[in-house]
């Protein structure tokens, strides 16, 4: 099970990956940023830690100077890690990581998120899409309405969790989009991203008559913006966050 378990996490991780256009190994400097970023969410390297120096890290990656400077000043945009004079490069606390970073995001779903992790992902979805779906609900046109309905629909039609993961996400962008609000759209779009990998632990296409079930959640969010009726779309889309935050937990607690 522990096997089956890991192949999952990296499962989720590597599609994070691919639904934000960024893979691990597409050269010598994402693939050590990519090693050395797991190692720091691991706890390998600890918080506060200091990191080993450039000649151990050389040896170890087996890479140039310039890659490894490139790996750490990725690694160092993202909030992870910052270099001092004399002291070395040290891994900063969790709470300055960039967790809307699609590659540290990534990370966390390669290593396995725990139900703690999930949980706080679906909270600040509750925060930002339930007021993307109000907004939708009274700015869009009655062009927006049908195809939010239709992408609801398309749902419907996934064979595989990665199909179901595509069309979630789609439809939850094109929400943010018809709000009309930019940085809306913007946080919204990470923050379902890192959920959409979360249908690989369990997603609707695993439990009979839950795809179902979760299409016409959809279709509620859908058919409430298309009526243009704010608090009916905000109650909707609170309920499948949670639909789906309770279904990753339960399969995650049964492991």
């Amino acid at each position: 099970m522990k096997d089956s378990n890991a192949s999952v996490a990296r499962h989720s991780g590597e599609l994070i990956a691919a639904l934000s256009g960024r893979r691990p190994s597409r050269n010598l400097h994402s693939d050590v940023m990519w090693r050395l970023g797991l190692a720091i969410v691991s706890g390998r390297y600890a918080e506060g830690s200091i990191l080993p120096a450039d000649s151990e890290l050389l040896a170890e990656f087996g890479v140039s100077r310039t890659v490894l400077r490139e790996a750490l000043k990725s690694l160092a945009a993202k909030g992870m890690i910052e270099a001092r004079a004399r002291i070395g490069t040290r891994v900063l606390p969790r709470g300055r990581w960039n967790l809307f970073d699609s590659d540290v995001l990534a990370w966390h779903f390669e290593l396995g998120p725990d139900v703690t992790f999930l949980r706080s992902l679906s909270e600040v979805r509750i925060g930002i899409e339930i007021e993307a779906a109000a907004l939708a609900a009274e700015r869009r046109s009655p062009e927006q309405a049908q195809d939010l309905l239709e992408l609801a629909d398309q749902m419907g039609t996934a064979e595989t969790p990665e199909e179901f993961a595509r069309y979630d996400l789609q439809f939850h962008r094109a929400v943010a989009l018809v709000s009309a609000n930019p940085f809306m759209a913007s946080i919204s779009a990470l923050v379902e991203l890192a959920l959409t990998a979360s249908f690989t632990i369990s997603s609707p296409i695993m439990v009979p008559g839950a795809l179902e079930a979760a299409v016409r959640s959809h279709r509620r969010i859908a058919q409430a913006i298309a009526a243009g009726a704010p608090q009916e779309a905000r109650d909707a889309m609170k309920a499948v966050i949670t639909e789906g935050f309770t279904r990753a937990a339960e399969r995650l607690q049964t492991r």
